[in-house]
């Protein structure tokens, strides 16, 4: 272990050096290794020769073992920021400490308030943190080649959707609050949308001007598709994409709560579906429901709302609509099936349909019941039109 100190020392009286200095190590008799410090000096009246030299030796075994014990403890310290599957920044929010005892010294108490009047403040808060590092889990999530690159770029990570979000994270600092979490939206330098789960934390022994932030981003997105697509699910057939029935049932509730009144409903149902499914297979039949879903949901514009409440039975709920504005969608439903036909080859859309509006005081149920009359009408005139289906004249699909 002596060898490299050793030629380094060499290098100094080389050089023409009288004294020379170095740490190294030693071993006692027993072979125990000690850490020293050396100090050598030619003596006058020896600088030719060196035939005399004085040599001084510190045993230092302790302070080196502690030095090392830190580097390893700072080693195992940075590796696990580096390699943390998480997402880890460390800012600087010194800034924005600064900024909120301004605002303290010119009398304002309510932050939300102020921040509802000058958003521009939460804008100046962003651009004030500085990042002081970031790990290698956050290059990757955030598609950064390098740490440059990334902290050169951070106006399009955070940007748009975080904004709100932000705000609420000011608000817990300014109420004191330096240890916090929520999910929040950034974006990865390619563009993608990230929904993350954020920890906030001022490290300790810098509660007071907040130069020390660590930051965990814990990457949601895969959850959040997931829990939207469920929800869509809970609310939309997934084959035709309109609403399902449970939706309906809670939508009509909510009118009859609510309005606004009139509501007109119609209600529709898919003529030949069962003949397709027996002539050409249930591929055809679902290929049908496909299209009538696309019709209902390009005629269907909000506060319009348009179900499928059945095998070939769908609704559209109305609000704040008429009579007259419930013919009208049935034409232009009528419209766009005649369209639809002309783009796809095969087995035709046909609708049957009937509308009423709900009366004063009148369930909606009722309105339900009343327009469902009406499309079964106009079912059977379908098919006496219809040669070939006399059988189903008196029979729903």
């Amino acid at each position: 272990d002596m060898l490299h100190t050793h030629i380094e020392e060499l290098l100094q009286v080389w050089e023409g050096k009288h004294e020379f200095s170095s740490h190294s190590v030693n071993y006692t008799l027993s072979g125990k290794r000690l850490d020293i410090q050396l100090n050598a000096r030619i003596l006058p009246g020896y600088e030719d020769s060196w035939e005399r030299v004085l040599l001084a030796v510190e045993n230092v075994t302790e302070r080196e073992t502690a030095r090392r014990k830190l580097t390893h403890s700072e080693d195992y310290a940075r590796g696990l920021f580096e390699y943390s599957p998480i997402s880890l920044w460390v800012e600087d929010f010194s800034a924005v400490k600064r900024l909120f005892g301004d605002l303290r010294q010119i009398g304002i108490k309510d932050f939300r308030v102020f921040t509802d009047v000058h958003p521009e403040f939460v804008e100046r808060c962003m651009q004030e943190i500085r990042v002081i590092d970031v790990n290698q889990q956050t290059l990757t999530m955030f598609h950064a080649p390098d740490k440059q690159t990334l902290l050169s770029r951070l106006s399009e990570v955070f940007r748009d959707d975080m904004r709100p979000h932000f705000n609420e994270q000011l608000s817990e600092l300014w109420h004191g609050n330096l240890f916090h979490q929520r999910e929040v939206v950034n974006y990865a330098l390619n563009g993608e949308q990230l929904h993350v789960h954020l920890q906030f934390s001022v490290f300790p022994g810098h509660e007071q001007d907040w130069d020390l932030v660590l930051v965990s981003l814990t990457d949601i997105t895969a959850r959040k598709k997931a829990e939207a697509y469920l929800e869509f699910l809970g609310k939309h057939d997934e084959l035709t994409k309109l609403h399902n029935r449970a939706f309906m049932v809670d939508e009509m509730n909510r009118l009859e709560r609510k309005g606004p009144f009139p509501v007109s409903i119609i209600m529709a149902d898919l003529n030949g579906l069962k003949d397709v499914n027996d002539q050409l297979g249930h591929a055809a039949g679902d290929a049908l429901l496909r299209r009538i879903g696309e019709v209902l949901g390009k005629a269907a514009d909000r506060p319009v709302h348009a179900a499928r409440i059945g095998g070939d039975e769908f609704a559209i709920l109305m609000p704040a609509t008429d009579e007259r504005g419930a013919v009208a969608m049935m034409e232009n439903i009528q419209s766009l099936i005649d369209i639809n036909n002309q783009y796809y080859s095969g087995s035709p859309l046909s609708l049957s349909m009937g509308s009423a509006t709900s009366q004063h005081g009148e369930r909606l149920e009722a309105t339900v019941q009343r327009a469902d009359a009406l499309m079964y009408e106009d079912k059977r005139s379908y098919y006496a039109k219809t040669p070939g289906n006399e059988r189903r004249q008196n029979s729903p699909e």
